[in-house]
């Protein structure tokens, strides 16, 4: 189970006293099951009161309804059926482009990077178990970036398919990539066969829906009811691109449903979504710390911050509250930003997010006879070593000017872990939501400028 360790930095001058934290165990305890209640009354289809409109609580048991289906009805199982579709176009195909914005493609893009091999798409093909090579677009209107994925796709004769992800299909930057990119895969393997290469995540009905039927799609999976975009990881949405990628996807929802279980009955002392609210909560109002920055250390967990950032910023930012969300990189943002949060202004509060065990051997230093560098006499030092130091170096700077952070700790970067990790940023998030008195659903702020584009495009 992840760790979240508050003791040393955040608590402590310039951070937290634990009875800041304990004041907040009444009322986080009650949203708690507010919160387990609302899961409920969606799963049951009840009636929805007019303040809780809109609720997409349907995220929250959805990994232990797609793994009961899974034990109850085996190959009919929307989860076996996502398994044996990615199974299917990866045999077919040796590049996928996953077409998507926002939600439907920044939680697939954080499984690639957090749980395949960093350089996937580079590597050999049984580097990545003969998995196809996987390609994000849709999620801007980038003219250059568009012909340079045309560019690559064209520049052998392998062949590619198309994940397109949109529940209506009506969002302007994936339904123009769609038709450009089926364009092209039209002239590669013609009108006849196009439904054979292309698979869309969509809703049962509306553009994309259409769209799929007319081409001919012998497969289609749902954007589930109930599940904003932003929350939707563990549907289709994300589980067919992370199967595609050959990932354990049964064991994703594993461990999002034990954080499932951990929210339900752990106490509020040993709760690690309650405790991370609370903490975040507390440093707000008693600090001004509303710039909450994640300092994810290694490259591989950027896309899980920068679905984070979303998740966070989409969800509480309404009616002037919510804080700043910000995702860096460490030790190389140490460079850049790190200036900033040491001596800059005093309105961040920091969560380290720490990988404790790697995936592979770790690689020493080493002696050389060109010690120009002086680095001999760390010749037995291994990398994981050296960012072991630099974290608890920054977190002694930090500390030492009363600036405070705490460690979200993984115990190991998998899918297990990650599953556990994404559903408890997003009940965190709902937890939140209910404790500001701002609901985490919906986002009407997003609606404006696609309401605007689209009047000025068809002036």
């Amino acid at each position: 189970m992840l760790q979240y360790n508050l003791d040393g930095t955040l608590i402590g001058p310039g951070g937290l006293e634990a009875a800041d934290l304990e004041k907040l165990a009444s009322p986080l305890t009650s949203i708690r099951e507010e919160v387990l209640a609302e899961a409920d009354l969606w799963a049951s289809g009840g009636n929805v009161p007019d303040a809780k409109q809109p609720l997409d609580a349907g995220f929250h048991l959805l990994p232990n309804r797609l793994l009961d289906e899974l034990a109850a009805e085996g190959d009919d199982s929307e989860l076996a059926r996502i398994q044996a579709s990615a199974d299917r176009l990866s045999e077919l195909v040796d590049r996928v482009v996953v077409l998507g914005i926002g939600g439907s493609y920044m939680g697939a893009r954080a499984l690639l990077e957090a749980c395949c091999h960093p350089y996937y798409n580079q590597v050999a093909p049984t580097l990545r178990h003969g998995r196809p090579e996987i390609y994000f677009e849709g999620n801007n209107v980038d003219n250059d970036a568009v012909h340079g994925l045309l560019d690559l796709l064209a520049g052998d004769s392998r062949d590619w398919g198309i994940v397109c992800i949109s529940k209506s299909g009506g969002t302007l930057e994936t339904a123009a990539a769609f038709r450009i990119f089926l364009r092209e895969l039209a002239e590669s393997v013609g009108d006849e066969q196009l439904g054979k290469y292309v698979v869309p995540v969509t809703g049962d009905s509306g553009k994309l829906f259409d769209l799929a039927t007319a081409i001919g799609c012998s497969e289609r999976f749902p954007v589930p009811d109930g599940v904003g975009g932003r929350f939707s990881v563990l549907s289709a949405v994300g589980l067919l691109p992370a199967a595609i990628m050959g990932l354990d996807i049964e064991a994703l929802l594993a461990g999002a449903a034990e954080m499932n279980e951990h929210f339900a009955t752990a106490s509020f002392e040993k709760n690690i979504v309650l405790q991370y609210v609370a903490a975040g909560h507390a440093m707000e109002k008693k600090h001004g710390a509303d710039i909450r920055i994640l300092s994810t250390w290694g490259k591989r967990l950027e896309a899980v911050g920068l679905w984070y950032d979303q998740l966070l910023a989409e969800s509480l930012g309404k009616h002037e509250k919510g804080a700043m969300p910000l995702t860096i990189v460490n030790t190389r943002d140490l460079h850049s930003r790190g200036q900033q949060h040491q001596e800059g202004k005093r309105d961040k509060y920091i969560t380290n997010l720490i990988v404790a065990e790697g995936t592979r051997e770790p690689i020493a230093i080493g002696e050389s006879d060109n010690n120009q560098d002086g680095l001999n006499e760390l010749a037995k030092k291994t990398l994981p070593e050296v960012l072991s130091a630099a974290i608890a170096g920054t977190n002694q700077a930090y500390r030492e000017d009363n600036r405070p952070t705490a460690d979200l700790v993984i115990p190991e970067l998998d899918e297990l872990h990650l599953g556990q990790l994404l559903q408890m940023l997003m009940l965190a998030t709902v937890v939140e939501g209910r404790l500001i008195s701002v609901n985490p659903y919906g986002q009407p702020g997003v609606e404006a400028y696609k309401k605007n584009m689209n009047a000025i495009l068809r002036k």
